[in-house]
């Protein structure tokens, strides 16, 4: 399929909720909204289909996930489409919409290929043991809307792989882009190994309540995270959440602010700042302060905004009207509590679609809510410090810890200061830079368990320990 309009009637209902398109609110397509009664059905057709799954073996779950990324790469053009009417986000340029869909079949291949070996624990004269890592059983794999393909395969590759089968549930918001990616993923995966049920939050209660879910995966707020926990408890379903972040940058006195400045504006601003771990709060030594402002606001000036359909847009709207309330809420507040806008702060009211303007903030206090409050949204504020344990304790101040980065020329002093930085990941002259094969997840509130690589693995399986 080459294109939204061809991949849309295997996946729309016509009776279903109206999807709109956050940049024109023309209608996308219609979703279908499950019943719990549907739900429950997909669980019992995914419970009956995973023992034939798990005596696959590795090998074989590898090559069902290598011929499932092949048939998204034959999809990209129509996902991609589809995804950037439904998201929002410009479908070629930059980190995007066709960059999505890219990532979901290198995650894929990745998972198939990552060794999965069982560990000798003991070998000598008083016995060996092994701890192999065996299948849990049904996934449950809850999504957001910021990545929703590409989250969504994060949660289904690596469960695959270990030989469970998923139920998956998208956010509402965009759940046309999960049914379209799901849609395609069946073209090369065995029947019943991997079910969607889009809805709302019954659903998604009705999901993690359900005592047939060994493993609930969920990436999303921290409210929502602690919500399923509480439903979770009576089936003692394992969890990985990725929840909430509020990432902190911390740029040392000795950068070459034009150097750092194209990466620190992507590291902010990629999908148009909605990525849980983005770069949210920038702390940045007085000596170079003005540097590292008026090099940022030369690179947001050359970033074009946008209906993402249109190839010259770097960065699209919000994905929905609440999002973008809490974005101007929180500019306002910056605003009035002092703040110098550097570009930005100001929307244009005729516009159409959820566009806030591209906008940096300086001269903020710590505990202005645009700094203390995650934004999700293309806001950035800059603080100034004149003390490192200063901004190391402003970067640990909060009860978050998913992603922080450091941006300096020493390569040795960084280090130093990354390692006094409470977050699951500390990235070096770089922020949210991912890796399949690099474990990732978070501390504090921002969640725990991980993805990625091995250890994404190990969690989404149960260890089991043979001894002779």
């Amino acid at each position: 399929m080459s294109t939204y309009q061809e991949l849309l009637p295997a996946i729309a209902d016509p009776s279903g909720r109206e999807i709109l398109d956050p940049a024109t609110g023309e209608l996308v397509g219609k979703a279908h909204e499950s019943t719990v009664a549907e739900l429950n059905r997909a669980i019992e057709a995914a419970r009956a289909a995973q023992p034939e799954w798990a005596a696959s073996g590795h090998a074989k779950r590898s090559e069902y996930l290598h011929r499932a990324a092949d048939a998204v790469e034959a999809n990209a053009e129509a996902l991609a489409e589809l995804l950037s009417r439904e998201q929002g986000k410009p479908i070629k340029n930059g980190p995007n919409a066709a960059f999505e869909v890219g990532a979901c079949a290198a995650w894929l291949r990745a998972n198939a290929d990552t060794p999965m070996e069982p560990e000798v624990l003991v070998d000598d004269e008083s016995g060996k043991a092994e701890l192999h890592y065996v299948p849990l059983g049904v996934v449950g794999a809850i999504g957001p809307w910021n990545w929703p393909m590409m989250i969504t395969v994060w949660q289904v590759a690596a469960s695959l792989r270990m030989g469970n089968t998923v139920v998956v549930k998208p956010s509402e918001y965009t759940p046309l882009s999960v049914l379209g990616l799901i849609h395609v993923l069946h073209q090369a995966l065995p029947e019943n190994v991997l079910h969607v049920v889009p809805g709302g939050g019954e659903i998604g209660q009705a999901l993690t309540e359900h005592t047939g879910i060994d493993k609930i995966m969920f990436t999303g707020s921290t409210k929502t995270g602690q919500a399923i926990m509480r439903s979770a408890a009576d089936g003692l379903a394992r969890l990985t959440l990725e929840l909430g972040g509020n990432d902190a940058g911390v740029v040392l006195p000795d950068v070459d602010a034009q150097q750092i400045a194209g990466d620190l504006f992507w590291g902010a601003f990629i999908n148009t700042g909605q990525t849980c771990a983005a770069l949210k709060r920038l702390y940045v030594h007085e000596d170079v302060y003005e540097d590292v402002c008026n090099a940022l606001v030369a690179v947001a000036q050359q970033m074009p905004m946008g209906n993402g359909l249109e190839e010259q847009n770097v960065l699209g709207p919000l994905q929905n009207k609440q999002q973008y309330d809490i974005v101007a809420g929180l500019v306002e507040d910056a605003k009035n509590g002092g703040g110098r806008v550097l570009i930005g702060g100001e929307p244009q009211a005729e516009q159409p679609g959820y566009f806030y303007p591209t906008t940096l903030i300086a001269d903020l206090p710590n505990d202005n809510p645009l700094v203390a409050q995650e934004q999700f949204g293309p806001a950035l504020p800059i603080i100034k410090y004149s003390d490192l344990d200063e901004a190391i304790a402003m970067a640990n101040g909060l009860d978050v810890g998913l992603g922080a980065s450091v941006w300096s020329s020493d390569p040795d002093a960084a280090f130093e200061v990354a390692q006094r930085i409470e977050a699951g990941t500390v990235w070096i002259n770089k922020h949210g830079a991912v890796d399949p094969r690099v474990p990732f997840g978070g501390i504090k509130s921002s969640g725990y368990g991980l993805e990625f690589g091995v250890e994404g693995l190990k969690s989404v399986a149960a260890p089991k320990v043979i001894s002779r």
